[in-house]
């Protein structure tokens, strides 16, 4: 009898990886889509490449540190939002005189992609 390389560990990660190539898809439209491609399109092939590979914990943990940092500069925005009258306005279209709509949907983006991290990062053993 074979023996199966099924694992739903390695689902998960395919899951996660596939998730995070679609965040880098929508950014193409956003107005600096490079730097979310990188972002969101990096954590994709750390979660694929770790069905195949062990990551060393390091890289994880300055990618996460890096994250963390990029997340702090937008902190500032998440504030402005949570003290905005009209909360609904973060899931409607890009509002250009109240760049914490921006920011606060990238400081969201950077809490997930830190939070994947995370998971990866602690089964990473």
């Amino acid at each position: 009898m074979a023996e199966s390389h099924f694992s739903l560990s390695k689902l998960i990660n395919w899951i996660i990886s596939v998730i995070f190539l679609l965040f880098a898809f929508v950014q193409l439209n956003d107005p600096d889509p490079y730097v979310w491609l990188a972002i969101y399109g990096l954590i994709a092939i750390l979660f694929a490449i770790s069905n195949f590979r062990h990551i060393p914990k390091i890289i994880i943990q300055v990618f996460i540190t890096g994250l963390v940092f990029f997340a702090l500069y937008h902190v500032g925005y998440f504030y402005d939002w949570l003290l905005s009258n009209d909360k609904s306005e973060l899931f409607r279209d890009m509002i250009y005189d109240k760049p914490y709509v921006e920011g606060t949907r990238e400081f969201m983006g950077l809490i997930i992609a830190v939070g994947a991290l995370i998971f990866l990062l602690k089964k990473s053993n």
